[in-house]
């Protein structure tokens, strides 16, 4: 029996915003969200903030449910890198189902393109490699899954052409959303002669760095039936942490998807060949390619080949990222997890208008944090 829906979902404009702030940004997405369930932010009992590259606090949460004028019973911030989303959602259902909450908000928000400087965003995407066996070193995160890459391709006959075939896919998915980043068709040609910055991956194969925000309300099923839209159903979620760095992981082409995704499918009662649309973490053309197929929607050195046939399109085998993804639609830290998850809900309430995969009827999401280290899957249903 469903215990938990996501009854409100939003997101705010996306790319370069200019004047901008981190907090400034989460509040939009905030009020916008609450709204789209047809609450008012003194329904809300919870709220589960992210983490901000920009304004770091030790307590955001606390930071953000202060300047939304609310006092809820429960607030904590949740750090899990780019499967903080999903983990959020994961954890929003828990309390509710728990009964320890009503109404939970989930959100995350930065402006890393206006609010950084290229060295600023460098010196803090190091902080992932590890300090004494890694960051001495020199290497950094897109070394990191350029090394994922290298192997992947010589164990499971990856080639350049089916990682651009990813990048591809994501910029004709973002061209039919008028809020997109990126919107300008691309080839695999673009792709294949676009700047190295770490062999084999380019930089189209790279996900964008922008300004943006979004969020979800997670409500217990019986407190959704008064709201607006009655909500979409959290039939399963899973989560899985294999490692943290890249030096520990105990593989570098078979990751904690794999076990993350199982545990969904699991708890929703589903089979992976029974889902509509996918929305799945794209730092990388390689994440998303190598996550495909540990997950088990293809099978090993079929997913690139399939791609380039048009798998990933609204109306291909696996409908995937159709918003465009980190790699095209808009990648904001934190957010860009949970701009999959805003997506899927529109999917399955059957708003994404041109970009509308027909008779949506389960979802399946996925973030993953560090360098493919922590795993969250989610299985969402149309109510």
């Amino acid at each position: 029996m469903v215990k938990a829906v996501i009854t409100g979902a939003a997101d705010t404009a996306v790319g370069r915003l200019e004047g901008s702030t981190s907090l400034g940004l989460q509040a939009e997405a905030a009020c916008a969200a609450v709204a789209d369930a047809g609450l008012s932010l003194g329904d809300i009992d919870g709220v589960l903030c992210a983490y901000s590259f920009t304004a770091p606090h030790l307590m955001l949460s606390s930071v953000v449910s202060e300047f939304l004028g609310i006092a809820p019973s429960y607030s904590v911030a949740v750090q899990a890198g780019g499967a903080t989303a999903c983990a959020q959602v994961m954890q929003a259902a828990a309390l509710v189902e728990a009964g320890l909450c009503r109404h939970v908000l989930c959100v995350c928000g930065d402006n890393r393109l206006t609010g950084m400087s290229r060295d600023q965003a460098v010196a803090a995407l190091s902080e992932v490699g590890h300090a004494e066996f890694e960051r001495p070193y020199g290497i950094g995160v897109p070394p990191a899954y350029a090394l994922v890459a290298q192997r992947y391709m010589h164990e499971h006959g990856v080639t350049r052409e089916h990682l651009a075939g990813v990048a591809v896919a994501h910029r004709i998915n973002a061209m039919r959303h008028p809020k997109a980043q990126m919107r300008t068709p691309i080839s695999l040609d673009d792709v294949a002669n676009s700047k190295v910055i770490a062999s084999p991956l380019r930089l189209l194969d790279c996900c964008l760095i922008s300004d943006g925000a979004a969020a979800v309300v997670v409500s217990a099923a019986d407190a959704a039936r008064d709201t607006a839209k009655g909500g979409v159903a959290i039939l399963g979620t899973g989560q899985m942490n294999t490692h943290e760095h890249i030096v520990a992981a105990p593989s570098l082409t078979d990751f904690g998807c794999k076990q993350s995704a199982a545990q969904a499918f699991a708890r929703a009662g589903v089979r992976p060949s029974e889902i509509d649309v996918a929305e799945i973490y794209d730092s990388f053309t390689i994440t998303l390619l190598a996550e495909l197929e540990c997950i088990g929607f293809f099978g090993r050195g079929e997913a690139g080949p399939a791609i380039l046939a048009g798998a990933m399109d609204i109306g291909g085998a696996l409908p995937c990222n159709t918003h465009g993804g980190l790699l095209s639609y808009a990648h904001s830290g934190a957010a860009g997890g949970m701009f999959h998850v805003v997506e899927a809900v529109r999917q399955l309430r059957a708003e994404a208008e041109a970009r509308q995969v027909a008779d949506a009827e389960l979802a399946f999401v996925h973030g993953d944090g560090g360098i493919l280290s922590a795993h969250c899957s989610l299985v969402l249903g149309r109510s």
